[in-house]
């Protein structure tokens, strides 16, 4: 390894470390950055991940105010990672976040270091100012979409050309997603934690408690399966942050017990053991009102082999063949919606199977987290001169070097 390659020092700097796909993406990219002979630092105000990101072996450095929008706080944050990239000797800035990324951007003109962003989010321009606000995602050395759909945007609307723009899906880890390796003592306890009847057939909706992700439509769908299938004791469960305080959650609530719901949903919150609970589930619906950027729980449910069933608009379109690898409805259809359910719960197992496998086959092939690691190490080595793709993937079938991020039990 060439002195140069083990002294690429790489910063990501991103709001927090809570949870999230941004944090996920950090963290396996940090985890990347050192086993392929860097140096991996991350800059955000902290969180629940930091262990993790700790144990991947990159430093963290803490940055309390990382994610304000306060345009005097994120210049002061500019000066205090100018400092950080000539202490640390940066030679690349990867930046995932608006805020983070308008901090990043002034600090990389003023050290003269390349700077690289991914646009994560859905971040419409719903008002003035917003695509301005925007645009700092789309002023990167290298701009990186996770997904094709996310491509698209920015060069129609951010005219970010074919030089610097790179796609790059995010990935599923295939082998802690995987049906060979989820035991059944870890399905149980979900089905003792979440009070599920012995042997009752399992809708599984993941995600954030927020509006646009559709709760609220697949409680509709819901109250329609009861006369689609009176006879079947299914069962509902949401698993995602938010809790009972909040006032989605609440309204949420009161609506499932006035569409005569209550006995048959659970709202779990937020879920440590997502390939049990995918294990656990007869599918896994992704409503989502608005386009996904890409939406990385169908990746992973389809490396699960389990059926998923998701709104045709986004990035789903790119990773569901309808009746191939998972089964799509309308957007906003409640009635769409209660039928691919009830197609689902209707269908042999035989087809399911093939589904499952062709998806999981998919997924192996485009969308596994080595691929999204080895592809983003490829485009720091475009800016750097580096070699952190070619090592990283010449470790990737040696165990002794090789290690998957962790994040689920």
């Amino acid at each position: 390894m060439s002195s140069f390659l083990a002294s690429a020092s790489i910063l990501q700097i991103l709001p927090a470390l809570e949870q999230g796909g941004v944090e996920r993406g950090t963290i396996e990219m940090a985890q990347a950055i050192t086993q392929a002979g860097g140096k991996a630092l991350v800059i955000s105000s902290g969180g629940r991940m930091e262990p993790l990101l700790r144990h991947s072996g990159a430093e963290h450095i803490t940055l309390p105010d990382c994610g304000s929008r306060n345009p005097l706080k994120i210049a002061k944050n500019s000066h205090f990672l100018s400092n950080i990239i000539r202490q640390h000797n940066v030679q690349l800035v990867h930046a995932r976040s608006r805020a983070p990324a308008w901090v990043a951007r002034m600090a990389c003109k003023r050290t003269q270091t390349p700077f690289v962003t991914t646009w994560h989010g859905v971040h419409a321009n719903s008002f003035p100012g917003k695509r301005h606000y925007n645009a700092v995602l789309a002023s990167g050395d290298r701009v990186i979409a996770i997904s094709n759909h996310i491509a698209q945007r920015l060069a129609e609307e951010y005219h970010v050309g074919p030089d610097r723009l790179r796609t790059i899906p995010r990935g599923a880890d295939t082998d802690q997603f995987s049906p060979q390796v989820v035991s059944s003592q870890r399905v149980h306890r979900l089905v003792e934690a979440w009070a599920l009847p012995a042997d009752a057939p399992v809708i599984l909706m993941p995600g954030r408690l927020t509006a646009w992700k559709g709760q609220s439509l697949v409680l509709d769908a819901l109250a329609q399966l009861l006369d689609l299938l009176p006879d079947i004791n299914w069962h509902c469960v949401f698993a995602g942050g938010g809790t009972p305080e909040d006032k989605y959650a609440q309204e949420l609530s009161t609506k499932a017990a006035q569409l005569g719901l209550t006995d048959r949903v659970r709202f779990a919150g937020h879920c440590d053991d997502m390939p049990a609970a995918m294990m656990l589930a007869n599918m896994v619906v992704v409503p989502s009102l608005r386009p996904e950027p890409f939406g990385r729980v169908v990746v992973e449910a389809q490396a699960m082999c389990c059926p998923v069933i998701v709104a045709h608009h986004g990035a789903a379109v790119e990773t569901v063949a309808h009746g191939q690898t998972g089964f799509s409805f309308t957007p906003e259809n409640a009635n769409e919606l209660a039928q691919a359910i009830y197609d689902v719960l209707a269908a042999p197992p035989e087809i399911l199977e093939a589904i499952g496998y062709t998806a999981r086959q998919m997924v192996l092939s485009h969308y596994s987290t080595f691929a999204m690691q080895h592809a983003t190490l490829a485009v720091y080595d475009e800016l750097l001169g580096t070699t952190l793709a070619e090592h990283f993937a010449s470790i990737k079938n040696d165990p002794a070097l090789f290690q998957e991020p962790t994040f689920a039990g």
